[in-house]
This record gives structure tokens, sequence and C-alpha cells, in this order.
């Protein structure tokens, strides 16, 4: 508790300082590792609106997840009169790029703020940073006591839902972690704590410890391949997972973690989602296309390749043509959708990139000195 109240301080610390400069000539600079953040967006108009109730004129800025862009982007910020600049790191956890950003800034003389991603992987080194310049700050969490109270959290409510969570009632439970980003520090300790403070309060009630649902993946989590951390990463995920993981099989996965709520969003529309894909078909498309066939029952349409040796008592060997098709139904309407779905994203962040690109400056109207100036020349080039 005492650390969160100490950040909270800071946190307010952080805000006078950029209103201590209110009044001062300059624009107050924001830098974000990325505009394409679901949950750094809705701190973006926040932010935006408690600075500008200030009197701030805000600036922000896209950094596309690059940390070159972010840093020549503040140096620039620096050399045209920034008379503030607050930075969420696009590296978290690099002290190096944290310094350098810090020494250009103080060479300016100007309050810096950084805040939720962290600028080093200890603490301790984080703290001194800020410590060497008395108009900085850092606004965020401790993220290793983020992923102890995050893995609390979920051991506690496990043990307590249990036999519910037990879905195939094997006396063990199955779990997928979607990670996030790779290089984040708060994903890493999200990640580890969240899995190991759980296993913690289990194996100390007697229950058994958590089990990656996938026996083969040495890491014990998924990320997303973009390195960022969102839902159309988990809903890919999920529509993979429970294809093959699901209780026909007898193999279920039983708990999803997610570092974050825009990933939690997508595996819980992932998972309602092949439920609907997977009744349209069944109970829809298959009947259809069976009454057209003169009433065969798809789902049950097997090839016998071994008919005599039935006869003679042997098991069947079939192909399951019915449930193959069911299968690449299911696979067409999940493409339908996402390619529907990405192309409305694409389709919003368009409109959005170009309501936040500056309107073109309009061509200065002619003054009524200009008019008569041009009807000047015009007469006298009659008169020739």
């Amino acid at each position: 508790m005492k650390k969160f109240v100490s950040k909270m301080l800071a946190g307010a610390l952080g805000l006078s300082m950029l209103c201590g400069v209110a009044a001062a000539e300059g624009e107050t600079y924001v830098s974000w590792y990325t505009f394409g953040d679901v949950y750094l967006s809705s701190v973006r108009t926040a932010l935006d609106a408690a600075m500008e109730a200030k009197g701030l004129t805000v600036v922000d800025k896209d950094s596309n997840a690059n940390q070159q862009t972010q840093t020549d982007d503040i140096n620039t910020a620096l050399v045209t009169g920034a008379n503030a600049v607050v930075v969420n790191m696009v590296e978290s956890g690099a002290i190096g790029t944290a310094e350098t950003l810090m020494n250009a800034i103080k060479e300016k003389d100007v309050p810096a703020v950084f805040f939720n991603r962290a600028v080093s992987t200890d603490n301790n080194e984080a703290a001194e940073l800020f410590k060497g310049y008395e108009k900085s700050a850092f606004i965020g969490t401790d993220f290793t006591q983020a992923g102890i109270m995050q893995g609390k959290m979920i051991g506690e409510y496990v043990l307590e839902h249990f036999d519910e969570i037990d879905l195939n009632h094997d006396g063990k439970i199955s779990y997928v972690m979607f990670k996030g980003d790779e290089a984040n520090q708060e994903a890493i300790a999200r990640t580890k704590y969240g899995v190991e403070c759980a296993d913690e309060v289990l194996t100390a009630a007697g229950k058994p410890a958590l089990e990656f649902y996938d026996a083969s993946n040495a890491n014990k989590y998924l990320v997303d391949l973009n390195g960022t951390w969102s839902n159309t990463a988990s809903f890919d995920y999920m529509q993979t997972i429970l294809a093959q993981y699901n209780e026909a099989n007898n193999n279920m996965v039983e708990v999803v973690i997610c570092n974050n709520d825009d990933m939690a969003i997508g595996v819980v529309i992932g998972a309602a989602f092949g439920k609907i894909t997977t009744s349209i078909v069944n109970d829809i498309i298959m009947p259809l296309i069976g009454l057209l066939t003169g009433g065969i029952d798809l789902a049950k349409w097997n090839i016998l390749l071994n008919s005599a040796a039935v006869e003679a008592g042997a098991d069947p060997v079939t192909l399951g043509i019915g449930n193959l098709l069911a299968v690449i139904l299911d696979f067409i309407i999940v493409a339908f959708a996402m390619f529907l779905l990405v192309k409305g994203m694409n389709k919003l962040a368009s409109l959005k990139k170009k309501e936040e690109e500056p309107a073109p400056e309009e061509e200065p109207k002619p003054t009524s000195e200009d008019l008569l100036t041009e009807i000047r020349d015009l007469l006298k080039e009659q008169q020739k």
C-alpha cells in the first residue's frame, strides 16, 4: 500500500510540475509508444482533457512502437521549444534509452514525466535515474508487486471455485497464459508471478499446481507476434486452441489468463464466437446440406475403408468426411468474420488518422489592395 501511495504522490508531483509551465510559451509534448493500444487510448483522452483544463497546450505524438522514432521526435520537440515532455517509453525496461532521453531533456531544463511503461528492469536503478534530475518523475506501478497481486488473486479464485473450474473432472486445472508484449516488464512480471503465486496458494491448500494446456510449449505462455497486446491476437489464438482442446477431446482449457483488458476481450469474443460458428454449422448449414442430398446426416457421414475386415470381426477404419466438412465450414465462417473485422478496424484507424491530421492550410484570400493592383495591371495591358 505504501508503494501505491508513493506512486500516487509521484503522479501528483508530475502533474504539478507540468501545470507550473502552463503559462509559459511552448507546448507540452506527449510521446506515446503507440496509438494502437486500447488502454493507452483511454489514458490519452483523459490525460489530454486534464492537461488542457489546466491551460496546457498538448501535442500528442505516435511513436508507432518504434524507439528510434520516439527518440527522434522527442529531440525535435526539444529543439523546437517544447516546455515540458511526457514520455510513454517504447522500449520497456531499457535504462540506456531512458538515460539518453533524460539527458537530452535535462539539457533543455524542461520538466519531464515518464509514465506507464517501466524505464528499467530494476526499480532501484529507475529511482536513481529520476533522483538525478529534480524536474522529473515516474508515474506507474511496481511491476513485480502487480504480478504478485495478480497471481494471488488467480490462486484464491481457482481455489474457491476449483470443482466448477475443473471442467473435465480430472482433478487438475489446465490454463493458457496470454503474455502480451514480449519485452514489456509489466508483462514479464505478470506472466511469471501470475502463475507462480497462484500455484503457491493452490499447493498450500493441498491442490495441484496449474498445468499449461500445451506440454510442448516450454515458455508456458503465448505472445502477440506483432509485439502488442491486441484482442485480435488473443481472438485468433482462442479459435485455434478451442478447435484442438475441447470437451470432445477431453483436454479442455479451463483457465485463461490475460495480462491486459484488451486481450481478455479478444478471448471472450473468441470463445463465444467459436460456439456460435459451431452452432451455425451443425444446426443450420449441415441439416440444409443433408436435406439437399436426400436426408443424409452429414455429421455421421463416414467412408468405411475395411468393410471386409469388419465383417470378419476387425475394428472399422473410417474417413470422417462429415466431420471434416464441418471443420472446413467452421474455418470459412471464422475467416470471413475475421476479414470483415480487420477491414472494419483498418477503416476506423484510417478515419481516426484523417481526423488527427492537421487540416490543409487555406490559401490566403486576396485583399482589396491585391484586387485593385490586379485590375490596374489588366487596364495597363489593355492600353498597350
